[in-house]
């Protein structure tokens, strides 16, 4: 999980049973422009930069300052196409996807519990793309994390639902897509025309997480453009 400077000040959250949520301060400077946004969000590019964790903070920080009721996180099990071996209902099934976002949770109110307290506050809400059919969500910060494994459909059926007042976050590194040709590229296209986001391209400079998942990711990309160049090389277009 992505560690953060910590203020000295801390928020109470009116809606959290009396939980304090920890004041952090961003490390890179694609952080500090995510924290300065006071608009819609699209968070994406490398893994470990903390999109999640900062997407996170970002609303349970707009609760503490009564700007929204609640958080609502939206993601796609995309692995739900396999989960028929896990027990329980599909919501049972899904309710391992929320596991980073209890962890979150601990990390920004220092309890181990605080997650289960805001879930029965109405606090926070989790979801997956099956549910979301038919909902109005308002007056909420609403986080779409994993976007990137989503299809163009899924993405159009959840910006359909947002009702007034809500603040819309997006996260996903495109680059580890798992679905191919899902139309994400053309979603986010529709949604830069509306001129109602900002949108934030995490490089492997932002990484945070740790110093070997920048060393990796970096070897990682070097490699692929290596891999491109004997490419290239080999089929003629390219010549001595």
């Amino acid at each position: 999980m992505a560690k953060y400077k910590q203020a000295k000040h801390k928020h109470r959250n009116p809606n959290s049973a009396g939980l304090e949520l920890v004041s952090i301060e961003p490390l890179t400077d694609n952080q500090v422009i995510a924290f300065d946004s006071e608009s819609n969000l699209i968070l994406h590019g490398a893994a470990g930069t903390g999109k999640t964790f900062i997407s996170c903070y970002l609303a349970y920080s707009d609760i503490a300052e009564g700007f929204y009721d609640k958080l609502v996180i939206i993601r796609s099990a995309v692995p739900s196409r396999d989960m028929g071996f896990l027990p329980g209902s599909e919501k049972e099934k899904a309710a391992v996807y929320e596991e980073p976002y209890k962890d979150i949770a601990i990390e920004l109110f220092g309890r181990g519990d605080s997650y289960e307290i805001l879930k029965n506050k109405n606090t926070v809400h989790f979801m997956t793309t099956s549910f979301i059919r038919g909902i109005t969500i308002k007056d909420c910060v609403l986080i779409v994390d994993e976007c990137q494994n989503m299809t163009f459909q899924e993405l159009d059926s959840i910006i359909t639902r947002v009702g007034e007042n809500c603040r819309v976050i997006f996260c996903g590194d495109f680059k580890q897509a798992d679905l191919r040709d899902n139309g994400i590229a053309k979603f986010f296209h529709i949604l830069k025309l509306t001129g109602d986001f900002d949108f934030v391209d995490f490089q492997i400079d932002d990484i945070v997480r740790s110093g070997l998942v920048r060393r990796y990711l970096t070897s990682k990309y070097e490699e692929e453009i290596r891999e491109q160049e004997l490419k290239t090389e080999y089929s003629g277009e390219v010549y001595d």
